[in-house]
């Protein structure tokens, strides 16, 4: 799933090559990629894309006084084409899901793998229209994140860390990925209560997360949007790398399932050589 650092890379390459260029259509492809019809895409026809922000893991392409957000979900990517196909795109099984197609012949594709469709497109004159950037909490690398501010985020919470940094209405941007390279730099378990964490660990926790995010982000500034894929797949240190060695300690990296994901630590790093009990397997067993 691209989180933070994926979608401001994304955002820094539209900026760079779509500001100042004139949409010619936008077309839909898929069915259920439009989640607003009022106003209509065909809105976007002749206008000029005048900025490209983020919201979380929300992109926003500001053009003709309106506001195209993309939330890319868990399987989708934006895919820039310098010479797009002729013809209209064709409805069908494939992945591709929105062309968005400019007057010079370029444009991009929104495309999304696998059976479950959760790419998501609104047409809006307010960002804050749509609901999944209205509850969004402040964004983790913005220059008024402090310390403190971060602290105060975390008074009262009773859940574990890893779900905490995972609630985009607490904090914007950082999914399973991240959350899993963010413990492992601050050397916590996925499993400890926030409640728990003292004055010094919100400290690590928080130095933890500016770092492994902007890290991640200063590597893929420059980049293409089509390397960026593996760009974050390379920079992980602990998140989907299950049995291979712990680039700090050398011990082997192990993973937790759920339903649906499942996350990876290192216990020597993070949970005192202690293995942490594998949910789903444990439910099985009962």
């Amino acid at each position: 799933m691209p989180e933070l650092p994926e979608v401001e890379a994304l955002r820094e390459f539209l900026d760079e090559n779509l500001v100042g260029k004139e949409i010619a259509r936008a077309l839909p492809v898929a069915i259920s990629v439009l989640k607003t019809y009022d106003p209509p895409l065909s809105a976007l026809d002749g206008t000029a894309v005048t900025a490209v922000g983020r919201h979380g893991k929300f992109l926003d392409i500001e053009a003709g006084g309106l506001h195209l957000l993309v939330h890319l979900a868990r399987a989708g990517w934006l895919q820039w084409r310098d010479v797009l196909p002729s013809g209209p795109p064709r409805p069908g099984k494939g992945p591709l899901a929105l062309r968005v197609a400019l007057t010079g012949g370029d444009g991009f594709d929104l495309t999304e793998a696998g059976t479950t469709k959760r790419l998501a497109v609104h047409l809006v004159h307010d960002p804050a229209d749509v609901p999944g950037v209205a509850r969004l909490g402040p964004d983790p690398l913005a220059p008024g994140f402090d310390r403190d501010a971060f602290a105060a985020l975390l008074a009262g919470e009773r859940r574990q860390i890893k779900g905490a940094l995972r609630d985009q209405s607490l904090i914007a941007g950082i999914g399973n990925a991240y959350s899993d390279e963010i413990l492992h730099a601050a050397r916590m378990s996925p499993f400890k209560p926030v409640r728990n964490l003292d004055d010094d660990g919100i400290t690590t926790l928080y130095a933890a997360m500016r770092t492994t995010l902007g890290e991640a982000v200063e590597r893929s500034h420059g980049l293409a949007a089509g390397r960026l894929k593996a760009e974050k797949k390379s920079g992980l240190r602990v998140h989907g790398r299950t049995g291979e060695p712990c680039p700090v300690c050398g011990d082997t990296i192990r993973d937790v399932s759920f339903s649906d994901s499942s996350l990876q630590y290192c216990p020597t790093c993070q949970t005192g050589g202690k293995p942490l009990a594998d949910r789903r397997l444990s439910r099985l067993l009962k």
